[in-house]
């Protein structure tokens, strides 16, 4: 993966070296019946060569290539099961927001998602992407190839924030992509009524999903740090608006906190798992809730 695209880091896969079964673990808890999956074993189709990582079998170790390349290269083959993920981020215009964080929220989630994507595809397993705002604006269908993942990982790094939200269309819109039960995982500010969000996630968990959301929001929109007059404009309609700080910030902070602990009670209730993070923290710990 030396020449991946620079949302995913050397760094990122050293770390992620650690947390390279994360996805399947969540997932196998929730899934049954055969999955077709990359591995080792008769009876299994060869389906690529891929660059040895930190992390990875030592077993798996093509040791004829290495002798003739000196280069550490692993047989991936496929055989009965395999799991899939299907990653959704929310590029409307309310995730370039940037106040206190080091990183706007889209450029957090987009960075986030990549390194789901190396894990699933580092696990032997199939990813999708779906990149949305108020319609779909690009679809990656599941794959598992060195190729495919270089292809998200792209599209990730070139990822703009475009136009409103609606991600209620683009889950009914993305449904046909689930061949068979998987993972979806969602990676949005989630500044949405959270009725309509459900309402959309329902199918997906009639059909046997495990479904998560990833809230990341930047540490100002958990309160108000302005004083005196403020004008506030909305990223996603233009709109203006002026006020009192003051005579609000108590209000906003209870509001917000209300609207996390619905959308958290909601998705417990469906059997589905809320994570959220902030732009100013290290996103590695959703990793461990993920595995969890």
């Amino acid at each position: 993966m030396a020449d991946a695209p620079s949302i995913l880091r050397p760094e990122d896969m050293a770390k992620l070296a650690n947390y390279r079964f994360a996805v399947r673990m969540m997932a196998e808890g929730w899934l049954s019946g055969r999955h077709r999956a990359k591995g080792r074993g008769s009876g299994s189709d060869f389906l690529e060569y891929r660059a040895y990582a930190p992390g990875d079998d030592l077993r798996l170790i093509d040791w004829r290539v290495y002798a003739r390349t000196d280069r550490l290269q692993l047989k991936t083959f496929e055989n009965e099961t395999h799991l899939e993920c299907h990653l959704f981020v929310d590029s409307s215009a309310s995730m370039s927001f940037r106040e206190l964080g080091p990183l706007s929220k889209l450029a957090y989630a987009s960075h986030f998602a990549a390194c789901l994507a190396w894990l699933v595809v580092r696990g032997t397993d199939r990813v999708s992407l779906q990149l949305f705002d108020e319609q779909i604006r690009y679809i990656l269908p599941p794959g598992s190839t060195a190729a495919h993942l270089n292809e998200c990982l792209s599209h990730l790094e070139h990822n703009k924030a475009g136009g409103r939200t609606c991600l209620p269309l683009a889950l009914e819109r993305s449904r046909h992509l689930l061949a068979r039960p998987g993972s979806v995982i969602i990676i949005s500010d989630f500044l949405c009524e959270p009725e309509s969000l459900f309402e959309a996630l329902n199918p997906y968990v009639h059909r046997g999903c495990r479904v998560v959301l990833v809230q990341v929001l930047d540490p100002a929109e958990l309160d108000l740090v302005d004083s005196g007059l403020a004008r506030y404009v909305d990223l996603e309609t233009g709109e203006r608006i002026t006020f009192n700080i003051e005579n609000l910030r108590a209000a906003y902070a209870e509001r917000m906190r209300e609207h996390r602990a619905q959308l958290h009670a909601m998705a417990a209730s469906r059997g589905m798992l809320f994570l959220s993070a902030t732009t100013d923290q290290s996103f590695y710990p959703l990793f461990d809730a993920l595995s969890s």
